[in-house]
């Protein structure tokens, strides 16, 4: 049995884990936490994440890093971006030579504007490297709702092996080679589900939130272009569609950040009702930062900056949004197929 390992014990780490294992391998999953781990091998069930989600046979928890990994042909790789080059890190000297590396994490680290995948390649810089994104709620796949996710390489073969590996009855993975595309779409669209958050705790209706969306994704596609992404990678399940469910459920972790601020609560008491990491608190950021040294005109991200971090009310940047300097509808459009 091909051995597989999954660093990181959230709710995303414990659903691939698990989907992995029911096609048929062995999942070595990395935790942290002792109590956690235990957990797993006895009760399997990882109850701080996702209580009630029965864990496959074939995945075996443990807190030893290099047993979790020495093995192993394929490693994902789940954890907060925060954390996320120290894990790496500790990866390097243990993985196999040969080993794939999936970056699942949607961020980007602070201080370098570098994402997962890149981080990735300057601390394995021999490593195979793909990015898994998409419309994935955790919850959603523990119920084994319908859903879909993109595996992005350049390297064919990654692509066409993360496939077979993750396809299931509920779970379906397209392929792009747009890698850097992928994973920024994944990434940015964490700011937006904080806006859209924001909105409906305010009551803002369907036109507001439609409005919002479409106009988060041209940003999305703006800032991507400038960064030598393909824009129409943003049209994707990794783009539009990843924008879609982060923007419109309270499951998403961002989305509950923005509701919380709606509701006149502090940037710190919502991160911390959470429990759990939101990336687009970080990733605001990196973002406002690097739009302004790029010169890209953002005004969504640049919005939600202004009110977490710098005082203004939402009346105020709602007032100046309206009003604003005058910008195309579809910024975009497509001159060929794109064949993979």
């Amino acid at each position: 049995m091909e051995t597989v390992s999954v660093i990181g014990g959230g709710s995303f780490g414990t659903v691939i884990a698990n989907i992995v294992a029911g096609n048929g391998y062995r999942v070595n999953f990395w935790l942290r936490n002792e109590e956690s781990a235990t957990e797993v091998n006895e009760k399997r069930e990882n109850s701080r994440y996702l209580p009630g989600y029965q864990i496959h046979e074939n995945v075996y928890a443990t807190t030893d890093i290099q047993a979790a990994v020495e093995s192993s042909s394929v490693v994902f790789v789940a954890v907060p971006s925060a954390f996320f080059r120290t894990v790496v890190q500790r990866l390097a000297p243990i993985i196999r030579p040969d080993a794939l590396l999936v970056s699942t994490t949607k961020g980007i680290e602070a201080g370098t504007f570098l994402l997962m995948s890149q981080v990735m390649q300057q601390e394995l810089p021999e490593a195979t490297i793909g990015v898994l994104s998409g419309p994935n709620l955790a919850r959603e796949i523990a119920q084994q709702s319908l859903t879909g996710t993109v595996i992005a390489s350049p390297d064919e073969s990654v692509r066409e092996r993360v496939r077979e590996m993750m396809r299931s009855e509920y779970f379906r993975v397209y392929t792009n080679n747009d890698m850097y595309g992928v994973e920024l779409g994944g990434s940015l669209k964490n700011i937006y589900a904080i806006i859209a958050g924001l909105a409906s705790a305010m009551g803002m209706g369907h036109n507001t939130n439609a409005m919002l969306v479409t106009r988060s994704l041209t940003e999305m596609a703006r800032f991507g272009r400038e960064l030598g992404a393909d824009p129409m990678t943003f049209l994707g399940l990794s783009g539009v569609g990843d924008l879609i469910v982060t923007c419109s459920s309270s499951l998403s972790r961002n989305f509950r950040v923005g509701l919380a601020l709606g509701e006149g609560k502090t940037l710190d008491d919502a991160v911390g009702e959470l429990g759990q990491v939101a990336e687009g608190v970080n990733t605001l950021k990196q973002v406002q930062q690097k739009a302004k040294e790029m010169d890209v005109y953002m005004p969504l991200a640049d919005g939600l900056y202004q009110i977490v971090y710098e005082g203004k009310t939402v009346d105020q940047v709602l007032s100046a949004l309206m009003h604003g300097e005058g910008a195309l509808d579809v910024e975009f459009e497509a001159h060929r197929s794109k064949q993979l």
